[in-house]
């Protein structure tokens, strides 16, 4: 190791005159170079193992170990305790964490590592009754398939007293409020958090049940019978099509696309104490993000193949490759392109903008998470206060001018304002939203809190 790290220092040190670019960087040394980072069993860690992988965290002076976690709170109390240095994250976990919902930590994010990657998965037997409402064209179900074909088969369990029964893999995930936003949109209620009155199981007034099932867990769960339905990311919607067990019936870019899916997050903490270091974590994260995009996505194959290993996902090529490499399969043999169903750089995926912050406290206000109506201005302040694109911004400068990046590989940081256009992102039941008017985008949901109702 220790031959490792003087080799290390001599690079990021630069020796001007053999590495006149690197001799450019203004960021200093780390702080701490040895480095654990948790991260989850799913293809949108990818950014991490790339960067491993491909000597860019070696780069920066930082000699990183890669461990896979039980599950997103697991991960989640590690960060906070110290015994990770940081994490792959669901997109809500740091806003989440710093509104006290559940634990209480002040956790940032300086990094997004990917857009979309989800889908919503039924069994056999409830597809099968789905498909019934589904209009079809050459044989082949009309995509998106709306949950309005759904909500016949939800009405009818109610009536039995046996309502659906939904996994998705945490309280604040991504694939919570997808599923949610999905069914909503198909007028089924999902049902109420009251955190308040001690209700965390968001069923208050629900159509359906939905709980908490670790992601890799979701396949045999959906065999057994104890779930109905999914929602989660890959490579677990695609392993319940190879199994035969289940069907992906909509993948999330089509309930909304284009908002940061997962962050790398560290706690405030750690991150004032390691300024360096957090910096140097995001150049090396930034660049692997370039590298799976990069030429129209020609590296995926090779992502792919590193991800399945046992140490990452862990699960078989075909199966990753499946979504990884801008295709997906539905029914089985009903494979369609979709290029976009993973992004890791484009559309300036990996900076973390404010309205996508917004976007995920306008959910948690939605279903009750947070119990109480706020302010316009509350949500912005929530925003900054978790989503660091300032620490973005220096990582991105410092790439620039190593000549590693392009300048016009990123936003345009004398006019970005935090908030992506609001024609960037678009929803299943073509609701419109403007970060910058929180209050009014949710007001404007049939179902779902308004106003100051309260759960």
């Amino acid at each position: 190791m220790a031959y490792r790290r003087l080799k290390s220092w001599l690079v990021v040190a630069g020796l001007a005159a053999a590495l006149p670019v690197m001799a450019q960087a203004k960021v200093g040394f780390p702080e701490k170079d040895e480095l654990k980072l948790g991260f989850i069993k799913l293809t949108d860690m990818a950014p991490l193992a790339v960067a491993y992988d491909r000597g860019y965290f070696e780069d920066e002076g930082l000699f990183v170990s890669l461990e896979a976690q039980a599950n997103w709170k697991v991960l989640l109390d590690r960060v906070i305790s110290g015994e990770l240095d940081g994490a792959h994250m669901l997109a809500g976990q740091p806003l989440g964490a710093t509104l006290g919902y559940g634990t209480k930590a002040e956790i940032i994010t300086a990094f997004t590592m990917d857009l979309n990657g989800n889908a919503c998965t039924m069994s056999n037997d409830l597809w099968a009754k789905m498909k019934k409402q589904v209009p079809m064209k050459g044989g082949k179900p009309v995509h998106p398939i709306s949950a309005s074909t759904l909500k016949p088969v939800v009405d009818q369990a109610l009536k039995q007293g046996k309502p659906l029964k939904f996994g998705m893999v945490f309280p604040v995930s991504t694939h919570n409020y997808e599923l949610r936003y999905w069914l909503a949109a198909g007028g089924i209620n999902p049902g109420f958090y009251a955190p308040q009155r001690g209700n965390t199981a968001g069923n208050l007034k629900a159509d359906v049940q939905i709980s908490v099932t670790p992601p890799p867990q979701m396949p045999s769960t959906l065999e057994a019978g104890t779930i109905n339905g999914y929602c989660v990311g890959e490579p677990w919607n695609q392993q319940a099509v190879f199994r035969g067990i289940g069907v992906p019936v909509i993948a999330d870019q089509a309930i909304r696309n284009n908002v940061a899916e997962k962050v790398f997050g560290v706690s405030r903490q750690w991150a004032e104490a390691h300024p360096n270091t957090h910096i140097r974590l995001v150049k090396a994260l930034i660049r692997a993000g370039q590298w799976l995009d990069a030429n129209n996505n020609a590296n995926r194959p090779a992502a792919a193949k590193l991800i399945s290993k046992s140490i990452y996902v862990g699960a078989d090529y075909p199966i990753i490759a499946n979504s990884m490499t801008g295709k997906f399969e539905f029914e089985k043999g009903d494979q369609r392109s979709l290029p976009d169903f993973n992004v890791f750089f484009r559309y300036h995926a990996t900076y973390p903008f404010y309205s996508d912050a917004v976007w995920y406290l306008t959910q948690m206000r939605r279903w009750g998470q947070i119990p109480e109506a706020k302010p316009d201005g509350w949500y912005l302040e929530m925003a900054k206060r978790v989503f660091r694109p300032d620490i973005y911004r220096e990582a991105a400068q410092e790439l620039i001018s190593e000549g590693k990046l392009k300048a016009s590989d990123f936003p345009d940081f004398a006019t970005e304002s935090g908030f992506r256009p609001v024609s960037a992102t678009t929803f299943i039941d073509g609701i419109r939203f403007d970060g910058r008017k929180p209050n009014a985008y949710i007001d404007s949901f049939r179902i779902g809190l308004k106003g100051k109702q309260v759960p």
